[in-house]
């Protein structure tokens, strides 16, 4: 029994490997430790992961068909993509390839694999709900608008799926994340970047008068979600979509307090204007995803915020 995980040195894809290899199962890992941002914090991912028994890694990048060449799983984990909003205004290409060639590829593979496969587990992403003012988000809500590249390739990647799961009979289950945040995370994520900012003193940028509220989940509560699915795949020919958060929304000046008390010190802020392709709100309705898998995330804004901070102390030797 084979879990392929790809996008293993990343944020979310470290974590659900560590907790795969952690319960016994075999995992092959695939990434291209890109340099989006620092390749040595993924390569420091990646050490922790490479001396755990059961595990294999595979550099190579998924909009390249050769990357899965001789590879054998019984289910798929796809966390592999190009992060990031604000950076599909400035490089639109790299998502292109990334999302929707690379989603194929892994599409291509686990139609390859038949009925050998019994699962194929995809990220999407709360951005799919564009400009909704609707909250909660509920996967019943429209998502035809998105506004940004980013979204517009995580909601085509759901459609493709769809395709694939009614012509080949994939069972398949898309996810789509909310605002996920935690030790070894990302440091172009604003829980990274504020921490980054306070504890040096430096100024951190607040859009929009910090008004913006996102629905924050702890990278723990994301992976015993993505577990729960995966362990309970779908007929065969069936594509799901679940929202996966904390549906608990705070607001980015919330936020910022937040991190204020954890670190002792007082923000500096430089105030600048909502940005293109940012959304007001996120609000995840997961009901869902508690109503069929048992999923309901048990980490507090201020805890997770805290193991992050320690974390991050800890990683920079502060």
């Amino acid at each position: 029994m084979t879990v392929l995980v790809t996008g293993a040195a990343g944020f979310i894809g470290y974590h659900t490997a560590e907790a795969l290899l952690a319960r016994g199962e075999q995992v092959v890992g695939i990434d291209d430790l890109n340099a989006y941002y620092d390749p040595s914090l993924k390569r420091a991912r990646l050490e922790r992961l490479a001396g755990r028994k059961g595990f294999r890694f595979v550099e190579g990048d998924i909009a390249e068909e050769t990357t899965f060449a001789g590879i054998a799983c019984d289910r798929i984990v796809h966390l592999a993509a190009q992060a990031g909003v604000r950076y599909s205004l400035q490089n639109p290409r790299a998502y292109i390839r990334a999302n929707l060639m690379g989603h194929l590829n892994v599409l291509e593979l686990a139609r390859g694999l038949g009925a050998e496969l019994k699962h194929l587990v995809y990220a999407s992403s709360s951005s799919v709900y564009g400009g909704n003012d609707k909250a909660p988000f509920s996967e019943t809500d429209a998502v035809e608008k998105p506004v940004s590249l980013y979204a517009a390739t995580k909601r085509s990647d759901e459609l493709i799926s769809y395709s694939y799961s009614h012509l080949y009979g994939l069972a398949q289950t898309g996810l789509r994340f909310f605002t996920v945040y935690g030790p070894w995370g990302r440091p172009d994520m604003a829980y990274w970047l504020f921490t980054e900012a306070l504890l040096s003193g430096k100024p951190i940028d607040v859009f929009a008068g910090g008004v913006l509220t996102r629905d924050f989940t702890y990278v723990d509560d994301i992976v015993t979600g993505i577990l729960k699915v995966l362990d309970a795949p779908p007929e065969r020919g069936v594509n799901r979509i679940y929202n996966i958060g904390n549906s608990n929304p705070v607001s980015v000046n919330d936020f910022i307090a937040a991190l204020e008390r954890i670190t002792g010190r007082t923000a500096l802020r430089n105030e600048l204007p909502m940005q293109p392709g940012d959304v007001r709100a996120t609000h995840a309705d997961a009901s869902a995803l508690e109503r069929d898998h048992g999923f309901r995330p048990s980490t507090g804004l201020e805890a997770g915020l805290q193991r992050f901070v320690d974390w991050y102390r800890s990683w920079n030797g502060l």
